[in-house]
């Protein structure tokens, strides 16, 4: 079955984007053409799980918690933007809550990034109504910013997509239609994005913590959701750590 995941759109159009907007640097490496980045749904998610569902996963570019089983209108997080430590590859991280994209095509979702270029950090924030491509904000973003969002829909085909950073004092209130979402899913997740020619290096971000995961209003825990660790064969790429009080939890980076 599959995940959803934001697949990177044109790294270099949208770091351009957001970056000049946001009033970063632009490291020199974005100046030339780079793989199209976005957050898409997984392929071969779900390999492990006990005979009464799905509970413990793996996943090619998730790590975090995806509820099922219900109809999802609403999900609810708050985060602290990881630091990332940068070498001279380019790699890619995100951060985000939203509704479907496991087991569908169509995500509903909002959250950041921490890439790396040239050895150089660089942080934005975006929302994506997949399957379209990406828009990123052109706030800024620094680590240790403390972040709360929600994304929730009437059920009619309008969703409302909130991020704020509380640190900065500066909020996004987006509202979208889908004529193809079916809420099937509620998840929190950091992720690898993704290029057409698969997943991307993940940037080492060290941990990121995750407070406040809640679904329909409820704690993530009460719907017994997937924990996903994220791995590419025998290699751990990312750990989600057990929940705390049904909706705190925390994923650390293990490997690129």
């Amino acid at each position: 079955m599959s995940t959803s995941k934001r697949t990177v759109a044109a790294l270099s159009a949208v770091a351009a984007t957001v970056l000049a907007a946001s009033a970063l640097s632009l490291p020199q490496a974005f100046a030339a053409p780079a793989p199209s980045v976005r957050n898409v749904p997984v392929q071969d998610h779900r390999v492990v799980g006990p005979a009464s569902g799905i509970r413990h996963s793996d996943s090619t570019n998730w790590a975090g918690y995806s509820a099922t089983g219900s109809r999802f209108t609403s999900v609810s997080a708050s985060w602290v933007q990881p630091t990332v430590s940068c070498t001279s590859k380019t790699t890619y991280s995100s951060f985000w809550i939203g509704i479907d994209g496991d087991g569908s095509q169509s995500v509903e979702q909002t959250g950041t990034e921490a890439d790396c270029s040239g050895g150089s950090p660089v942080y934005s924030s975006w929302y994506e109504m997949y399957p379209a491509y990406p828009v990123n904000y052109a706030d800024t973003v620094r680590p240790g910013d403390h972040f709360t969002s929600t994304v929730s829909t009437d059920g009619s085909g309008t969703f409302t997509l909130k991020l704020t950073d509380t640190t900065r004092g500066w909020t996004h209130t987006t509202s979208k239609k889908s004529t193809t979402a079916s809420l099937a899913s509620a998840e929190i997740i950091a992720e690898a994005p993704s290029s057409s020619t698969g997943v991307l290096p993940l940037s080492n971000f060290g941990t990121a913590s995750f407070t406040g995961a809640t679904a329909n209003g409820q704690p993530i825990g009460s719907f017994s959701p997937d924990q996903m660790n994220m791995a590419s064969g025998s290699t751990r790429k990312a750990t989600t750590s057990s929940l705390s009080g049904s909706e705190n939890f925390s994923v650390a980076w293990n490997h690129s």
